[in-house]
């Protein structure tokens, strides 16, 4: 009899596509927020699709691909229309450049990771994740909105678009979550992640952007760290990383 059980998987990994195009629809509409809460959604059914196709040992090859096609359009095109909407539009040429280097890069990133994926273990991210540079984007947008009810400081927003597509393509190392909790490092990590999700139940509209932005300034001061007082050769002779699953939960 045909197995079935990659069926649960493929379920959220379409749900992901569903959402990353309801975002673009929203953007096109003018429902930014809604826009960005679609992208919020799709980041919480991409993390649910990898779980569940492990726990259902259904992982596959093509459970990979279609799981970075679908991160492509969910954290990486739609994001980069919302943000073309609301701010680049305004910039005439450079604009519509700028929301394509971010595309660029996001696809950059997705097939590297593809390409360096294996069976081990990984303790994190070579590049920032193309999901956590979609989540900087809207959740700045939604923190703007939420405190003065419109985008504010929108050159920032700008300026992230950029600094997030080089990031993603860049050999900074990000932390993924581990699948166990035994080193003294990885409780530091559940530990963190525990107060992130209870300030984010508080007030996630107020919170999303400060715990996304910590992360990603967190992993720039490591290197920042590691570059000046362990050497360049540490930093420069670190090799890709590879993925802690064949699913990728917080990046395709």
């Amino acid at each position: 009899m045909r197995d079935y059980r990659g069926i649960f998987p493929g379920t959220f990994t379409m749900g992901n596509v569903v959402c990353g195009f309801l975002s673009i629809l929203s953007s096109i509409e003018g429902e930014i927020m809604a826009a960005c809460w679609f992208i919020i959604l799709a980041g919480f059914l991409d993390a649910l699709d990898g779980r569940v196709a492990r726990l259902s040992k259904t992982t596959s090859q093509f459970g990979v691909e279609l799981d970075s096609l679908a991160d492509f359009l969910s954290f990486g095109v739609a994001p980069a229309v919302i943000v073309y909407q609301i701010k680049l539009s305004s910039l005439g040429k450079w604009g519509w450049i700028i929301s394509v280097v971010f595309i660029m890069a996001a696809a950059y990133r997705l097939a590297r990771y593809n390409l360096m994926a294996d069976e081990e273990e990984k303790a994190d991210f070579v590049g920032l994740p193309v999901p956590a540079a979609a989540f900087g984007l809207v959740t700045f947008v939604i923190f703007s909105y939420n405190l003065w009810g419109q985008l504010q400081y929108d050159e920032w927003l700008v300026s992230m678009v950029i600094a997030f597509a080089f990031l993603m393509v860049s050999q900074v190392q990000y932390d993924s979550i581990p699948e166990t909790f035994a080193s003294r490092f990885d409780k530091m990590k559940l530990a963190a992640l525990i107060v992130a999700v209870v300030a984010l139940l508080i007030r996630p509209r107020l919170l999303l952007f400060p715990v996304i932005a910590c992360y990603i300034l967190f992993g720039l001061v490591r290197e920042a760290y590691r570059l000046f007082y362990l050497g360049m050769g540490k930093v420069t002779g670190r090799p890709y990383g590879r993925r802690k699953d064949d699913k990728g939960n917080i990046d395709g």
